[in-house]
């Protein structure tokens, strides 16, 4: 059993969620709430003079997005545990929080016995999903084998389309030809099997092969 409490540090835009947690967790001698922030910013320069052990972090803030500080935390403070506090439980977000060094993915429906569990399993060196969270990247995960291959270069191209670039400027700033650009287009068409451009904008924002 820990001697000392676990450090907790909430970051959410809206003060009612931070009470709200804040209340949840009131009284449990293995949790200590050491801080709060309404941003990204707030957050930073918390962890300048301060730490703690877990963070619980909504994913969208006014002025950053969870999946980005979370990213900036995990890279300048490898000991921290972050976990997700979100109202999405699409199998995307998830997995973009994963990737950018969650350990964790709440709801925000979640009870009390279920944060301090998460809290602990993170703390503990262990992720933690929810069931509806764990369920969604699964079935993300699925969608993501099933989608076509592409290339590097194929995926340089894309990104450049779905930017709105031509294929004069796609040349230019791959160094490449225009030939060689209107080739990986069209094989970006046929490998996705779309028709022109905004279906191949649609499929490539939905399907997340950016």
């Amino acid at each position: 059993m820990r001697d000392n409490p676990i450090k907790v540090f909430l970051v959410d835009d809206h003060q009612m969620v931070i009470e709200g947690i804040k209340t949840l967790l009131l009284g449990e001698n293995c949790i200590q709430l050491v801080g709060a922030a309404n941003n990204a910013e707030m957050c930073l320069q918390f962890f300048k003079m301060q730490t703690s052990d877990v963070i619980l972090m909504d994913i969208n803030l006014p002025d950053s997005s969870g999946i980005e500080l979370c990213k900036i935390i995990t890279s300048k403070y490898p000991s921290i545990k972050v976990i997700a506090l979100s109202t999405h439980n699409q199998g995307t977000y998830v997995r973009k929080m994963l990737e950018s060094g969650a350990t964790g993915y709440l709801l925000k429906n979640a009870d009390k016995h279920e944060i301090i569990k998460a809290i602990q399993t993170v703390y503990n060196g262990t992720n933690y999903l929810t069931y509806e969270a764990d369920r969604a990247l699964r079935y993300e995960n699925e969608l993501q084998n099933k989608l076509p291959k592409l290339t590097k270069r194929e995926k340089e191209v894309l990104i450049l389309i779905v930017e709105g670039l031509t294929n004069a400027q796609i040349s230019e700033k791959l160094f490449i030809s225009i030939d060689t650009v209107d080739s990986h287009r069209k094989n970006l068409h046929t490998k996705l099997e779309v028709k022109n451009t905004a279906m191949l904008i649609k499929f490539a924002t939905e399907n997340n092969l950016l």
